[in-house]
């Protein structure tokens, strides 16, 4: 028999932004294989997270994906859903309205952050009363004047490759402090699943750095000229993936066009800073896509065009503080609307 520690992660009841919360369970298990098989429910105070009320305050932990811990020994990652006592789905969970039960939606995510240095509340690289230099040079450098915080990005991704995630990438973005991390995963729950995952591990290194991460899409103000952060979402279904049609793609991108209001809702709080229409972004009241249009809210890869209208689309739209499921559930609802 052996000591393992489930570290059970849920999403709490904050509006609109929820935060992730955690808890450790130490069981005995003699060969665990680290299946969902073999660990049960767990509950937890939801007074204390704004998904209950004192005088009735257990939730429910489902469990719905496991990843081996890389940073604790006989340690595993648990991510769950929150139900309510009676076992139906709560207000809060975004995974529990995702339509797509036979993963035919794949979903590619890029999360765009800042590291934040804890002692001076300002990204890395930004110095006190006062700024570096403009954004130009930071976007995929290297050396020590342009690239900060490179030794944490690392070792994140070597955490979530180590934990099984289908990381896909890094790379510092356009401004100071500002990275991004890629990943894709055949179905859209377990797409949200690894992001929620790769969040937490992040969130988790932090803690060793002094440093803490910022989802934040514009947290240097809104009027700042740097760019803003995002989470641009990369979908497809059977259609997009095999249609060969330069029609069929254009109607799935105009299917987008009534839902702008139901989209944004969405996609992340504070987006209205972020999508004025400048910084590779289109103004969030309106709506456009085109071929390899970083301006337009949907970009058809050029990759895709090539290939004979076969592949995917992007969603530049979706803010970096914005939950996975949420969108990956908006998108899939009003791709499923498409006059194909």
């Amino acid at each position: 028999m052996a000591k393992i520690k489930l570290e059970y992660l849920w999403l709490d009841g904050y509006f609109p932004t929820q935060n992730l919360r955690s808890k450790t369970k130490v069981e005995e298990h003699e060969n665990f294989q680290g299946t969902l098989e073999e660990i049960g429910n767990w509950s937890f105070d939801g007074s204390s997270t704004k998904q209950a009320e004192g005088g009735s305050s257990d939730c429910l932990l489902v469990p719905v994906a496991i990843y081996p811990d890389p940073d604790r020994i006989n340690g595993y990652l648990v991510m769950t859903e929150v139900m309510n006592a009676d076992g139906t789905p709560h207000v809060s969970n975004g995974r529990a309205t995702i339509d797509d039960e036979d993963d035919d939606f794949w979903f590619g995510f890029e999360q765009e952050y800042f590291i934040m240095d804890t002692a001076t509340q300002l990204p890395l690289g930004f110095p006190v009363g006062g700024y570096p230099a403009p954004q130009g040079m930071y976007y995929c450098s290297v050396g020590g004047k342009n690239t900060h915080g490179r030794d944490l990005v690392e070792e994140h991704a070597d955490l979530c490759i180590d934990a099984g995630l289908n990381f896909e990438g890094i790379n510092q973005e356009v401004a100071s402090g500002q990275w991004e991390f890629q990943l894709f995963a055949k179905g859209a729950k377990k797409a949200g699943d690894e992001i929620w995952i790769a969040r937490y591990l992040l969130d988790r290194l932090t803690e060793k750095y002094g440093y803490y991460i910022e989802y934040h899409p514009k947290p240097l103000g809104k009027d700042m000229d740097w760019n803003g952060s995002g989470m641009h979402a990369n979908f497809s279904n059977t259609t997009l993936r095999t249609c060969g049609s330069k029609e069929i793609y254009a109607a799935i991108c105009e299917s987008f066009r009534p839902f702008v209001k139901e989209h944004i809702a969405v996609y992340g709080e504070f987006n209205d800073q972020r999508l004025t229409g400048l910084h590779e972004t289109a103004a969030i009241t309106d709506f456009s896509w085109g071929v390899s249009d970083r301006g337009a809210s949907i970009r058809i890869p050029i990759i895709a065009v090539e290939n004979g209208y076969k592949g995917w689309l992007e969603d530049r739209r979706p803010a970096s503080n914005g939950d996975p499921y949420k969108i990956a559930a908006r998108i899939i609802k009003t791709v499923k609307t498409a006059k194909v």
